[in-house]
């Protein structure tokens, strides 16, 4: 028995390697404890930190608002309203399919739509948070976050979202906003911009961009273990956009879209002294509300498939024959010709006669008997007009029109403005490849035939007729504020072209617009105001070829097609003895411009020059919004 516990010297050996064996592998496993302890604590400490810090922390990008838009005197067009986000921190999303379809059925929302805004993000970091659904209301919001412990990821994300106090009132000016696209991410001028966020497209929104974005802020957020908040660590400030003052007159505008009402058309108001635009309207409108907040495919589609354009500015690049308000460039092109005087008389027995197989109509079929220049503009004799066309010339005619602002773009600043169609002898020989006809000069001079313009150019046009000849470049944005006050920039007047136009020959033609509207006998007469004087021209577009003595009666008795029906127009200007103002109204298919388009700008100038002062009516609009 003692033996057995003394081991013998042979087995001596074999216990010994046993034990530095032994000894070797612990020593090993604690070094490589301590290496691991090591790296953890040393190696590691930043990468550690940070998933610790991800796990604890969240920044969060807060969205600048917009810069708000205001008219010339200070009233409220276009502002930002908050709005609840949705939003998805992808990092912390582990099962995708299951998130949406427990969101999808809260919000009862579609989870294709979520999967594809998911989708849509996929480019960007992923520390940025991805918004699924925007403009949520409070009780959905709610119910995201009583829900959160299923909604794993997700955060409510409170952003500026544009709002319109007037709705529809002026959108084509304004324009739309949309999501930021792919294409626009990848390019440098959108570094800033994160998937989701709205961007102008059109218009005012789209050209000053840059100035109404603003700069985001930045939120660092501590939360739990479920992704609720604790409490806010540190916070960057967005900053708003800077705010832009336009020359639009809202009470006009107003006054403008009211009287338009349901019609289709476009109306533009001007300042004779400046290019200031007073009003700029076009209908039928959109709701900019449904872009600001993510319109929808049915309300898209609505807009994409109305007959009446709704999306199209009018007031820019739609292009109407001008019908008889292009009258005045021909009086004064033939008056600086010498083919006519003041004195010079035209019999007008109803037609003119070009050839034994051909007659050119007057709109009076009995005739307007012997007429000279200020009877010709006043009850706006075709006749007349056609022999003095014919013996000015095209060219001479164009040169007029084309001084005046016509033919050409305005330039103004943004709307993807259209230049409209002056022609000439040249003109139609490279076009067509044939020679210019003295029939289409006598269809040419009465505002037919190739001529096209836009109504901002026939308000350009009426604008240099009441201020001498000067044709101002039409202009919108009157300043740029920064967050303290101070203007950034300001608008400086440019003149387009300052014609040397004989002022005997202005105050003919203009003396005959006064009578258009305070003559009786005048096309527009019944339109004429008490509290104030002002001078203007009607004029009929046509859609379709003349018509018959039977289409005329059919046309009389509400008989033909919508779209078949003539454009009214008219152009004005006011106060007749002191211009101010230049308004140029366009009814798609209205009729007659005394009738249709003619009311349209006294209900304006009515407006405008109220009795009460403009002070007045500022204030009131100021308090409705309040």
């Amino acid at each position: 028995a003692d033996m057995s516990l003394n081991p013998s010297p042979e087995e001596t050996p074999g216990l010994r390697r046993r034990f530095i064996i032994s000894s070797i592998i612990v020593a090993g496993v604690f070094c490589i404890l301590a290496l691991r302890l090591w790296y953890l604590q040393i190696l590691g400490t930043d990468y550690y930190r940070d998933l610790s810090e991800r796990n604890r922390i969240r920044y969060v990008a807060i969205q600048a608002p917009r810069g708000a838009v205001f008219d010339r005197h200070g009233v409220l067009l276009v502002d930002n309203r908050p709005a609840f986000t949705v939003s998805a921190l992808r990092q912390e999303v582990d099962d995708r399919k299951q998130l949406f379809a427990n969101l999808a059925k809260l919000l009862d929302i579609d989870e294709a739509m979520l999967e594809e805004r998911w989708q849509k993000g996929q480019s960007l970091p992923r520390y940025r948070p991805l918004p699924l659904v925007e403009d949520v209301g409070r009780q959905a919001m709610e119910m995201v976050q009583e829900n959160s412990i299923d909604l794993p990821g997700l955060l409510i994300e409170v952003k500026p979202l544009r709002s319109y106090p007037f709705g529809d009132m002026a959108a084509h000016l304004f324009g739309y906003l949309g999501e930021v696209t792919e294409d626009e991410l990848r390019q440098s001028g959108f570094s800033d911009y994160r998937s989701g966020e709205m961007v102008g497209k059109t218009a005012l929104e789209k050209a000053y961009e840059s100035r109404l974005q603003g700069d985001a802020g930045q939120k660092r957020i501590e939360v739990n273990v479920r992704g609720r908040e604790l409490r806010q660590v540190t916070i960057r400030s967005p900053l708003p956009g800077q705010q832009v003052y336009l020359t639009i007159d809202s009470v006009l505008q107003q006054a403008a879209e009211n009287a338009l009402a349901d019609n289709a058309g476009a109306i533009v108001a001007l300042d004779v002294n400046s290019g200031e635009v007073l009003a700029l309207v076009s209908r039928p409108s959109f709701d900019p509300a449904w872009f600001a907040r993510g319109i929808t495919s049915e309300e898209w589609r609505d807009l994409s498939n109305n007959p009446q354009h709704p999306m199209t500015n009018k007031a820019l690049r739609g292009q109407y024959p001008p019908g008889s308000t292009f009258k005045m460039a021909v009086a004064l092109a033939a008056l600086e010709a010498g083919t006519v005087t003041p004195a010079t008389k035209v019999y007008c027995s109803g037609s003119l006669k070009l050839s034994r197989s051909y007659a050119f109509r007057c709109w009076k079929k009995e005739g307007h008997g012997s007429v000279d220049l200020h009877k010709a503009i006043k009850e706006s004799c075709d006749v007349w007009f056609y022999q003095v066309g014919l013996e000015t010339g095209i060219d001479r005619i164009s040169s007029a029109a084309k001084r005046l602002g016509l033919g050409a773009q305005t330039g103004f600043p943004f709307g993807s403005e259209r230049s409209g169609l002056i022609p000439t002898r040249e003109w139609k020989k490279k076009r067509f490849g044939t020679s210019w006809y003295d029939g289409e000069t006598v269809i040419s001079s009465i505002g037919q035939g190739f001529v096209l313009t836009t109504p901002m150019q026939l308000a350009t046009m009426t604008a240099a007729l009441a201020n001498g000849g000067t044709v101002w470049r039409p202009q919108v944005v009157q300043k740029i504020v920064d967050l303290e006050g101070n203007a950034e920039w300001v608008l400086d007047p440019e003149k387009l072209n300052e014609t040397a136009w004989s002022s005997k020959h202005l105050t003919l033609v203009r003396k005959a617009m006064e009578a258009v509207v305070n003559d009786v006998g005048g096309t527009a007469w019944r339109s004429q105001l008490d509290k104030v004087r002002f001078a203007g021209k009607t004029g009929t577009a046509q859609v379709v070829r003349r018509k018959s003595d039977e289409e005329e009666e059919a046309s009389e008795e509400g008989e033909v097609p919508y779209q078949f029906r003539d454009h009214a127009l008219f152009v004005s200007y006011a106060p007749a003895e002191n211009p101010q103002i230049a308004v140029a109204v366009v009814v798609e298919h209205g009729g007659h411009g005394s009738s249709a388009a003619a009311p349209i700008a006294k209900a304006m100038y009515d407006a405008y020059f109220a009795d009460e002062t403009k002070a007045e009516e500022v204030t009131k609009l100021i308090s409705a919004e309040d």
